[in-house]
């Protein structure tokens, strides 16, 4: 878990000094495989606390990371996703006043984003234990595969109430679009468009870390 945090760290460090953020990831699929992905990190509903803990030099025990370092990571995460294969038009954003950080790109094949995840974790930019094959998508046979992830029960369980907090109200959006319509799921928790075209799940994280709700979905397409 302790690198779970040190992953959402990489895009805003100040996230595990608060409780109160969402993070959605959105993915768009053209019918060639190729499409568009975005993270973003919005911690805006504690932007008051955040301002002030900005001024602090620890907190918790915890070095106060100051908004050159968090600019200094998007950077270092977005000069490495320029130079996986496949993967183009590489964009972050930093809110410094909202605190909300976004990374976006486009991909030939949705696994371009699992190798340059894998470049993130080579650069020791995210922890070990953290999943990088995320998607799997097979054009012929019009399969769209989110996988499975690891599960981090365990490791929660092991951490102290203040660390905790910082996932009591934080939650979890993810956004996959498809130029194809949608033949069938195998995880109904996903909310289905009305044009059939996408997907959404959206929970607490803590549904995802204590394993009550599941991401992974296997998607037919027409």
């Amino acid at each position: 878990m302790k690198n779970l945090i040190k992953y959402l760290a990489l895009f805003i460090t100040f996230i595990s000094l608060t409780s109160c953020f969402d993070i959605i990831d959105k993915m768009s699929l053209k019918a060639d495989g190729s499409g568009e992905y975005s993270i973003i990190l919005n911690a805006s509903k504690s932007k008051t606390r955040l301002q002030s803990i900005s001024k602090m030099e620890t907190i918790n025990g915890k070095k106060v990371p100051k908004k050159s370092e968090i600019e200094s990571k998007l950077k270092e995460a977005s000069e490495i996703f320029k130079t996986v294969p496949g993967i183009s038009q590489v964009k972050t954003s930093f809110d410094a006043e909202n605190y909300i950080i976004k990374l976006s790109c486009n991909f030939k094949k949705i696994e371009n984003i699992n190798a340059g995840l894998e470049k993130l974790k080579a650069k020791n930019m995210i922890g070990k234990t953290i999943p990088t094959q995320l998607y799997k998508n097979n054009v012929a046979e019009k399969t769209f595969i989110r996988n499975k992830i690891n599960s981090f029960k365990n490791d929660y369980n092991k951490l102290s109430s203040t660390d905790k907090e910082v996932f009591n109200n934080a939650t979890y959006t993810s956004i996959l679009q498809f130029e194809s319509v949608i033949k069938s799921q195998t995880n109904n928790t996903y909310a289905i468009s009305p044009n059939k075209k996408a997907l959404k799940i959206n929970s607490n994280i803590l549904d995802f870390v204590l394993e009550k709700k599941q991401v992974q979905n296997t998607i037919s397409l027409q």
